[in-house]
């Protein structure tokens, strides 16, 4: 049992170290992480009694 959850500890430490090297090295190969710069605007009508 041990064993199972070892390698399950050892696995997430390679996913999170594998996200972490995504996410600095993905944009050299074309992955664009960057939030789209539009302005949104929406009319709000508020109802006043």
């Amino acid at each position: 049992m041990w064993r199972i959850i070892k390698w399950l500890i050892y696995l997430a430490v390679l996913a999170a170290i594998a996200l972490i090297a995504y996410a600095y090295i993905g944009p050299f190969f074309g992955a664009d992480f960057t939030a789209p710069q539009q302005e949104i605007r929406i009319p709000v009508m508020l109802e006043g009694t």
